[in-house]
């Protein structure tokens, strides 16, 4: 291994910082090659303009790299071949892809605010109504829109981190940064339970749907096994780019499908509807309802996988942006709006407060997005585990039998997964909000804070960098505190649920009509 820095070391007294800007890369004419760049940071003030810039190149059999400095070629003698100045995990996962057969990173922003839109605003918002319902009209907007402010800053702390570490994938790869091998399964883990809990929550929505399209006429499970087969079968392209043109319907889906059933809700409002502007109540009945607002903004477990995937990461914060100012108004416009017309006996989801036919009409139209969203999760899921085991081989970019093999294996248990939860577990529903208490919380607000705070020590002075952005440094400790409450809260309004559910029979036998 070539000890770059007992090169630079000395004129680092002169410069300060030294920053990382380059991948590794082939050199063009066949000749591999390592390139990468590091730019000069003055000590006394980071946020000043870098005095230079180091590129470093090394080819991968000659024991010697040159160095350009300052517009000069510096030959360096190094003392072994083959010698890498970084490490892979220093590269973006799917690295230079010109060559490639399969190509990941082909998403632009827009393409990736349609996609994070899909899986976020999906049927989580269907019980927001009946959250304004429990703690009243002012405090569920208030929560609502704070909610969303909130979403976007710890969105922004995630991209940040991302760009800083373009090697990080997953939510696993950030937890291997900050914990070392147990944060990656952790969090790893985390990330894949998460999302086959969603996929299997979709596949409950859409069994809901497809049964109140039917009138109840065939077997719930039925209806399951029916959306489960064509979710699979969306789940099934290699990269995001093959989902995000379907994704476009569904984002149109779930709006005019919101649109319609607002529109239902005004033609024929219930006439003794109870409207309250707060309702007092105890804290278990209330933050249980307050946690269906959380949990509509938790779509960041997914935020990694898909900025890996874009042509220009740098722009990533459009996306969230977008994802964040549409999911906040349309949230709070859908909520108040239903809530308004239909009064506190709205159920969750709210559609089934409708009629019989504007609660067809409404289900009908948002099926494309239940269908994809739920896709995108098993996509997601079995992504994460795929790049964790060809990570670095040819089988990520090549159309090789192993590599595809393994793919649709992945594919078909996280769907088969998801659905068996579904139809088999008569407390999915309760797991699910175990699953958004102990990782979704984590990966939406809590986990934020600590990316910063690790950057900021490792990228400054140490602890001085937190004293010297103190206001920023609070903000981040308070939303690790956030996530802390939302975990250990939500957890006991769940756990608690299942045993009163429990306790008053209210559990359905598994794999039951």
């Amino acid at each position: 291994m070539v000890e770059l820095a007992s090169w630079l070391t000395p004129h680092m007294a002169l410069f300060g910082q030294m920053r990382r800007s380059g991948p590794l890369c082939p050199w063009p004419g066949g000749t591999a090659m390592f390139h990468t760049s590091f730019v000069f940071f003055p000590l006394e003030n980071k946020d000043r303009a870098p005095y230079s810039s180091v590129t470093v190149r090394q080819h991968s059999t000659p024991t010697a790299m040159t160095v350009s400095w300052m517009g000069k070629q510096h030959a360096v003698t190094t003392n072994e071949s083959g010698s890498e100045p970084l490490g892979p995990r220093s590269v973006d996962v799917f690295g230079q892809e010109d060559q490639h057969d399969i190509k990941y990173k082909r998403l632009s922003w827009p393409l990736v605010a349609v996609l994070m839109i899909t899986e976020t605003v999906s049927n989580g918002m269907l019980s927001l109504p009946s959250s304004l319902a429990v703690v009243g009209m002012v405090p569920g907007l208030i929560i609502i829109v704070f909610l969303g402010v909130f979403a976007t800053y710890t969105s922004w702390l995630l991209v940040e981190f991302k760009l800083r570490h373009p090697e990080v994938h997953t939510m696993g790869d950030a937890g291997y940064i900050m914990f070392g091998p147990l944060g990656r399964d952790i969090m790893g883990f985390g990330t894949c339970c998460f999302s086959i809990f969603a996929s299997g929550g979709q596949m409950l929505a859409g069994q809901i749907a497809l049964a109140s399209l039917s009138d109840n006429k065939l077997c719930l499970m039925l209806y399951i096994g029916a959306f489960a087969v064509p979710m699979l079968a969306f789940s099934l392209p290699r990269t995001f780019h093959g989902l995000s043109c379907i994704s476009i319907a569904s984002v149109l889906s779930i709006l005019v499908a919101g649109i319609v059933a607002m529109a239902a809700a005004g033609i024929s409002p219930d006439p003794s509807r109870i409207v309250q502007v707060a309702v007092p109540s105890n804290f278990y009945t209330a933050f249980i309802s307050v946690t269906n607002p959380v949990f509509s903004f938790a779509g960041h477990f997914m935020f990694f996988v898909l900025v890996s995937e874009m042509k220009e990461p740098q722009h990533a914060m459009r996306a969230a942006y977008t994802l964040q100012s549409f999911a906040t108004i349309f949230y709070a416009i859908f909520a108040s709006v239903t809530y308004g017309y239909i009064g506190s006996t709205v159920q969750s989801p709210s559609f089934l407060s409708l009629s019989p036919y504007w609660q067809k009409v409404s289900w009908g139209l948002a099926l494309p997005n239940l269908l994809l969203a739920g896709s995108l999760y098993a996509h997601t899921a079995s992504k994460v585990i795929f790049v964790r085991i060809f990570r670095h081989s040819k089988h990520l970019h090549s159309h090789t039998l192993l590599g595809w093999g393994v793919w649709i294996s992945l594919v078909v248990f996280t769907n088969g997964l998801a659905f068996l939860l579904a139809v088999g577990v008569p407390i999915f529903n309760y797991l699910i909000g175990i699953a958004a208490s102990l990782f979704a919380a984590w990966f939406t607000y809590g986990i934020a804070g600590m990316f910063w705070l690790h950057d900021s020590y490792h990228d400054g002075p140490g602890f001085y960098a937190w004293q010297q952005k103190w206001g920023q440094a609070s903000l981040a400790v308070a939303t690790i505190l956030s996530g802390i409450f939302i975990c250990v809260a939500g957890l006991y309004v769940t756990i608690r649920a299942i045993v009163d559910a429990f306790a008053s029979d209210q559990l359905p036998s598994p794999f039951t009509c």
